[in-house]
């Protein structure tokens, strides 16, 4: 199935394993609070047990330099799509209210990204993300 839209994520590329997939997890986790469309039905297995719903499309993984996230947050911003950041500063944080000054702190050019994530129309979410790889 083709969808008329794309959720995605790219991180910067000399991320260790660990942190790309905590960033990732962070990051898409406030997609579904600004697009609430971008979130399925429940689940419920055979025996009657539900489970929680999930994205109803595919997140899409890309990665690129400290320069291509520079560039792809200008574009998002420029196109006003639903986004999130993460910074490098988010590292050394342990909780939601010092993740929040962290990013407060800084101005928006000068933020140390290491991820965003986006949703919206796909063609719109692909000129967001020029010069990005599919993550390997």
């Amino acid at each position: 199935m083709r969808f008329d839209t794309k959720i995605a994520v790219l991180l910067r590329e000399d991320l260790e394993p660990w942190q790309r997939l905590n960033v990732t997890a962070f990051l898409v986790s406030g997609l579904g609070t600004a697009a609430p469309e971008v979130i399925g039905e429940s689940y419920e297995d055979a025996d009657g047990v539900g489970y929680l719903p999930m994205f109803r499309q595919p997140v899409l993984v890309f990665e690129g330099t400290k320069e291509t996230l520079t560039a792809a947050h200008a574009r998002v911003l420029s196109r006003a799509l639903p986004r999130a950041v993460f910074t490098s500063d988010l590292f050394a944080t342990g909780n939601d209210r010092d993740n929040r000054a962290a990013v407060r702190a800084v101005r928006t050019g000068e933020l140390d990204l290491v991820g965003i994530a986006l949703y919206g129309p796909r063609n719109a979410v692909d000129k967001v993300l020029k010069g990005a790889r599919m993550h390997p």
